[in-house]
């Protein structure tokens, strides 16, 4: 597990690795999601402990929580909300949906369609919503935690590039080793460690958290290897789309919260190297004419890593 000099990160770490067991890297990589300002995609088999671990990270902090299940029949203000008429005030009230809290779980956000699928966008990009030509800010802080089962499975719609890209980070649970699954055995499926844990944080200690992270110093000689992966993403003729400059912009912050994870103020090589898969792999697309008998997201992950090891590392 990654050590930290803040005592408070320390004991949330701890918290959380009592109900997700031997995932200690996953675990790492949602707090990092939190501590850069993003949003974090969960994709695996069905089972895995995904919506254990959304529910787990939010009742380590004293903050909101809300889960939205999604199905084939879902509508946009079913997520957002809804403006109703007040016959008393003879005017209309926006209703919040959901989506207005800190922590949202957007549970098999795959099994619904794209149009509503559509209604995360702006409040992912610049946390908050639109509706009937008002703008409603959303509270801070504000993570969308979401899970999906692997697009292979029937009744699911694959998100489109402009979803994904809204995501700081697509990790997968995988299946715990067999200590750890004794262990959730045990526990009767974690849900009894669940009811125990008692939140670490609020609100406001999260966004300093958030504000200390923007404040770690970058060398320059990083951001341009950074760059410099990103231009071989878009170069690259195994990939037909390469990294987006907005995928650039977040694995800057991620990189910086791993750094403040860690204790420092300042990041070092492997602060973007451990990131490059989990944050770049879901924004690229492989070109149809590279042909492979790995499913897609597997292929994308071999093509990055192919990159990172044949760029220079600054020293």
């Amino acid at each position: 597990m990654v050590t930290t000099t803040n005592p408070q990160i320390g004991q949330l770490q701890q918290t959380i690795a009592r109900v997700i067991k031997g995932k200690e890297e996953v675990i790492q990589l949602a707090l990092i999601t939190l501590l850069a300002r993003g949003h974090l995609l969960i994709e695996d088999v069905p089972g895995t402990g995904k919506t254990t671990l959304a529910q787990t990270l939010a009742r380590a902090f004293h903050c909101s929580f809300q889960r939205i299940q999604f199905t084939s029949d879902m509508l946009p203000s079913d997520v957002i909300g809804i403006s109703v008429f007040n016959p008393a005030r003879e005017e209309f009230e926006f209703k919040p949906g959901p989506l207005f809290a800190n922590f949202v779980l957007a549970d098999e956000i795959n099994r619904t369609t794209p149009k509503t699928q559509s209604a995360l966008l702006e409040a992912m990009n610049e946390s908050q919503v639109t509706v009937d030509n008002h703008t409603h800010p959303l509270p801070q802080p504000f993570l969308v935690i979401a899970t999906q089962n692997p697009i292979e499975h029937h009744g699911t719609y694959p998100l489109p590039e402009s979803q994904l890209d809204r995501f700081l980070m697509r990790i997968r649970m995988g299946y715990p080793d067999r200590e750890s699954e004794k262990d959730i055995l045990r526990n009767g499926g974690g849900a009894a460690s669940m009811e125990e844990i008692s939140a670490v944080m609020d609100a406001a200690e999260v966004c300093a958290m958030q504000e200390a992270v923007s404040r770690v110093r970058v060398d320059d000689s990083l951001l341009d290897y950074a760059l410099e992966i990103v231009e071989r993403t878009r170069q690259s003729e195994q990939l037909s789309l390469g990294v987006s400059p907005r995928g650039a912009v977040l694995l800057h912050r991620g990189a910086q919260a791993r750094a403040f994870l860690e204790g420092r103020d300042y990041c070092l090589p492997d602060d973007f190297k451990k990131l490059i898969l989990p944050v770049f792999a879901h924004r690229v697309v492989v070109s149809t004419r590279y042909t492979s008998t790995r499913k897609k997201s597997e292929q994308a992950e071999a093509i990055l890593s192919e990159i990172l090891e044949t760029t220079r590392v600054p020293l």
